[in-house]
């Protein structure tokens, strides 16, 4: 059969190189099962500094046993390699762009958007799931949840939310994104996750073990592994608040990740650079705390503080 524009036999694992231009091409594996399903994509890496997913996919690559899979699997492992191997938080180093925010992408682009259009136009069409795994990045803490789609079609949302029921997370929340690796995927006709696992550019072989078995209970649910898992509670975020800086200055959190909230507390206090009247971020409603910056430096338009209610 042919996968990402490769030949490869039942039972074959094989890496790849899908070039983006002449000087730079995405690291891909690809592992063909021995019997015929479906194919699911995984990638990691978007964003340099989140590790616990990178970790995750880096131990799979050894783990996944071709013989064992009714199904093919793709992983990225590395989607922003240099920001990875360069401690970049958030961007593609070589043109300063967030791939996350790049989507769908031009050939004729920066780098982001090259590699955000050859994801496109390589990748997608052989998939019939996709997710993506991040963490907190090294300036934010975070509590473990999915980004379920809500910009694609009414079945490509439906598959996606079935999906994310079988994860380990206690959180999902509805999102309006479309211009992301998984946000654009969606448009384009494939169900697909953002597993958020992990936070402050750190990583521990428990959330690594845990973003495993994620990657893993998606393979359950498409019937690609045999393995069974037991379903774990969780809750969907009925309604979400995302608030952003609107000074130059400080940012004070009086929060913890996880945690629940009452309406009119204290979130944390913006206090102006280089002068001027501290802000009081307050909580319009009751809810449980989903991720903050814990940078101390912000500017307007930072994200500072996420919460939601079920």
């Amino acid at each position: 059969m042919i996968l990402c524009g490769h030949k490869i036999e039942r039972g074959e694992k094989k890496y790849i190189k899908i070039h983006v231009n002449e000087e730079y091409a995405l690291d891909v594996i690809l592992y063909c099962g021995a019997f015929p399903g479906k194919t699911l994509v995984v990638a990691a890496g978007v964003h340099g500094c989140e590790y616990v997913g990178i970790e995750a996919i880096k131990r799979l690559i050894k783990e996944l046993n071709t013989e064992r899979l009714s199904g093919n699997v793709i992983i990225l492992p590395l989607v922003n390699a240099q920001g990875f191997l360069s401690g970049a938080k958030q961007v593609v180093p070589e043109d300063n762009v967030n791939l996350n925010r790049a989507f769908p992408g031009r050939q004729d682009g920066t780098l982001s958007e090259q590699i955000a259009y050859t994801i496109e136009k390589e990748i997608y069409p052989y998939a019939d799931f996709l997710i993506d795994l991040h963490s907190g990045d090294i300036n934010e803490s975070l509590f473990p949840l999915v980004f379920i789609p809500s910009v694609g079609s009414d079945e490509v949302n439906r598959l996606a939310l079935e999906g994310a029921k079988m994860l380990s997370v206690p959180y999902r929340v509805r999102s309006t994104a479309k211009n992301g690796l998984y946000s654009w995927a969606v448009q384009k006709g494939v169900p697909s996750l953002l597993i958020e696992r992990g936070e402050g550019g750190r990583w521990s072989e428990l959330e690594v073990a845990d973003c495993m078995e994620d990657v893993y209970r998606i393979m359950s649910y498409l019937s690609i592994s045999e393995q069974k898992f037991k379903l774990v509670q969780q809750q969907e975020i009925a309604k979400a608040k995302y608030e952003e800086s609107t000074v130059y200055g400080y940012w004070y959190p009086k929060i913890t990740a996880g945690n629940f909230v009452s309406e009119g507390d204290i979130l944390g206090v913006l206090q102006p650079y280089p002068k001027g009247k501290p802000v009081e971020i307050k909580a319009e409603f009751d809810g449980v705390i989903l991720y903050y910056t814990t940078a101390l430096g912000v500017q307007p338009g930072d994200a500072i503080v996420a919460y939601g209610r079920t």
